[in-house]
This record gives structure tokens, sequence and C-alpha cells, in this order.
């Protein structure tokens, strides 16, 4: 629904213009977004990378390591601390984020590591 309303392109468009100087793929700004809630979706989002700039490519390989270095977030935190009924999550989000954001850093390294960028 996202993705077919422009949302993510426009969240794309947004941060990618904020980030161009670092020369980060526009595309694959929604993919770090769209993980912290959903993993199926992401994995729907990779896909759709692949197959616009292929699996080789620095899009493509920054989104297979971000996929493999984040963890679906506010799904993952809902069901642990739901089923043990803890209502206070205390720094569970802020380290998560902090997490997620140091993995998608990391993935964008890596990748241009690998690419010789």
């Amino acid at each position: 629904i996202l993705r077919n309303s422009g949302l993510l392109s426009y969240i794309g468009n947004f941060i990618g213009k904020l980030v161009a100087p670092l020369h980060i793929p526009s595309d694959v700004i929604p993919l770090f977004v769209v993980k912290m809630f959903s993993s199926s979706a992401a994995t729907g989002l990779l896909l759709d990378i692949y197959k616009e700039h292929g699996t080789d490519s620095f899009a493509g390989l920054i989104a297979s390591i971000s996929l493999a270095s984040t963890e679906t977030i506010f799904y993952t935190m809902s069901v642990f601390f739901g089923s043990v009924k803890i209502k206070k999550t205390r720094y569970t989000l802020p380290g998560a984020l902090i997490a997620t954001l140091a993995g998608c850093i990391a993935s964008i390294i890596i990748a241009s590591f690998i690419l010789k960028i």
C-alpha cells in the first residue's frame, strides 16, 4: 500500500536529497524505513531493487547487507514484550534504533569496500 501510494518514493526522494553527498542510492532509503516494521515488505522492496539495479550493484549490495544486519524492531518488541506483559520498554527502542542505524551505515561502508567505490 505504501509503495503504490507513492509515500515510500516520497520518503526516499526526500531523504535521498539529504544524503546525496554521501552517494547513497535513494532506492535503499525506503528499505531502511520499512525494515523496522515488516521484514516481508522489506523483502519485497529488496526484490524490486534487484530487478531494477541487479544483485551485484551498489544498491543491491547495500540492501542485501542491510537486511542481513538489521531486525524488525517494532514487530519484535511487540511480540517479546507482549508475551511477558512488559509495559515499560525503557531503553529498548532507542537502543534498537541506534543499532539499526549502525547496521545501515555498516552496510553502506561494507558495500563500498566490496565494490571499491
